[in-house]
Order: C-alpha cells, then sequence, then structure tokens
C-alpha cells in the first residue's frame, strides 16, 4: 500500500521566530489548541521545533545559570529541539512512521524546494491508520504491556524523573496498585522557575491541568503540588481483544494520546499513539 506524505500531511503549520521568548510559544499552544511549534530562523528556514514536552523539561531549577530566569522570558532557541528532521511531500508514510520511532519524535515538518510545505504528526498518522488497517490487529498485539506507574502522593518532580529516567510521556498513577488517573506533558508544561520576591530559584507551577481539563494560573512551589492534584481522573480504557482501530478511533474521538487496556477489570497495559502507528506496514 504506497501512499506519500502529501497525501497525510497537515498544510497548516503554527511557526514563530527562534528569537522570541517561550512565553509566545506558550500561547500559541494554548490558543491553537496544540503541543508543538515550528521554529523558523529570519530566512524562514525551519531550524527547530518546540513541544509541551521540551517545556515541561524546563520545569527542574538545577542546572545552568539561564533557566534561573523565568521560563517565559527565555528564547525559544535555547529550549526547541535542534538537529531538525525533515521529510519531503513524495517520502513514503512507512518511511516516516519509521523516522519517528527511530528517533522518539511525535512529529515532522515537510519541506519542499520552496522551503516548509507542511507538518506530519502521530495524530495524522492514526487517522490513516484508522482508515487504512481496521481488523488488521488486535490491541493486544500492539499494546505495552510494561506499565510505569507513580503513586498518586509523589511531587510532580519526581514523576518527572520516573519520565525522563524511562523516556516515556504518560505515566500511569495509582492508588493502592489500582489506577487511578494518568498525568501526560500537557499536564504539566507550564512553569516558571523564579520566586521574584525572595530573589531565588525555586520550582513553581505556572499553569498547570486539573482534572476537569481546565487550565489555570497558580504560583504555589512545585513541591507542594502530586501527581493527584494534576492527573486527569478519568481514565479511559479499552479492551485487549478489540480491533486496535478503534483504540484509535477512541483516541481521535477522546483527543487523547494513550488508554489503558483491561482484561477482566484488571490492567494489563497501555496502548498509545505510538503503539498504533507501529502497526503501519
Amino acid at each position: 500500500m504506497d501512499m506519500k506524505v502529501e497525501d497525510v500531511m497537515n498544510d497548516e503549520v503554527i511557526v514563530m521566530q527562534e528569537n522570541e521568548q517561550v512565553s509566545h510559544a506558550r500561547n500559541l499552544m494554548l490558543k491553537h489548541g496544540l503541543s508543538r511549534v515550528v521554529v523558523l530562523d529570519s530566512e524562514g528556514k525551519p531550524v527547530g521545533i518546540v513541544t509541551e514536552k521540551d517545556l515541561s523539561r524546563k520545569m527542574k531549577g538545577n542546572g545552568p545559570d539561564w533557566k534561573r530566569r523565568p521560563i517565559d522570558k527565555i528564547l525559544i532557541g535555547r529550549t526547541m529541539s535542534e538537529n531538525l528532521i525533515t521529510t519531503n511531500p513524495e517520502n513514503d508514510i512507512r518511511n516516516v512512521v519509521e523516522l519517528m520511532l527511530k528517533n522518539r519524535i511525535s512529529s515532522i515538518p515537510v519541506v519542499d524546494d520552496d522551503g516548509l510545505a507542511g507538518i506530519i504528526t502521530k495524530t495524522d498518522l492514526l487517522n490513516f491508520y484508522n482508515t487504512k488497517y481496521p481488523g488488521r490487529w488486535k490491541v493486544s498485539d500492539l499494546m505495552s504491556k510494561d506499565v510505569i506507574t507513580v503513586n498518586e502522593n509523589h511531587s510532580i518532580a519526581h514523576v518527572i524523573g520516573v519520565m525522563e529516567e524511562n523516556q516515556i510521556s504518560k505515566i500511569v498513577v495509582i492508588r493502592d496498585n489500582q489506577p487511578v488517573g494518568i498525568i501526560t506533558p500537557e499536564n504539566i508544561s507550564f512553569a516558571s522557575v523564579e520566586d521574584p520576591e525572595m530573589g531565588v530559584a525555586v520550582e513553581k507551577i505556572y499553569f498547570i491541568r486539573n482534572s476537569n481539563g481546565k487550565d489555570k494560573k497558580n504560583f504555589r512551589l512545585i513541591s507542594m503540588f502530586t501527581a493527584g492534584d494534576i492527573m486527569k481522573n478519568d481514565l479511559t480504557t479499552i479492551g485487549q481483544e478489540e480491533d486496535a482501530a478503534k483504540a484509535g478511533e477512541l483516541m481521535i474521538k477522546e483527543r487523547l494520546s494513550v488508554l489503558s487496556v483491561v482484561n477482566d477489570g484488571e490492567i494489563v497495559g497501555i496502548i498509545t499513539k505510538t503503539d498504533l502507528i507501529r502497526g503501519i506496514q
């Protein structure tokens, strides 16, 4: 089944200049409901991409001196992912899937002779999977069986550390060994790392997304927040024997990137967009 990037990509891309601040990226994400912004140089050439995951990494106060400035005032060039991987409109979809999986990325800018032509994301590939591969795989064929968890009383700093250590972007929250919620980068991306009154570097949540999905400002110390404070409470589940395309349809409908997989009411794994696009062959 031959399918080109141009048949699947989105030709509307939200961009910003590399000399603009993180605050602009954050505002663009909130305004457009996106999780990434492509960064251009002065000539309009894509040179980087910034995601909610990139912003969440800047929440910690340890490290170089520049981290001790308010995150909103940092130039996006110091936060974005560089060494940008791109593709062209004529490339085969399966090559893009391989690029994403190999490099652990969720989007690839599409560039032609005239410059930036579009972007292709895991969501675009998920739509493609749902259309072309119904009945091909069961959820159990593609799901991840090793579920990394945190306790609802763990601090957000601990949550971020577990995510980074295991190179994952979603984590299940448990209570008494039962899953009660899930945390993704959308919950914790927007932060400030200075205390203007005391003049010392401390970790502080600037924006969080609470359990009802609404963004709100909050200036409590990060150490006062726990996984239970910011997790998404309503876990969406799917049976392990269901068609994997049904999982994809649920993700698109509910705007989710992960589902908990259950068997007889017990969690046996998770299935993500990444797991599903592995089924594109």
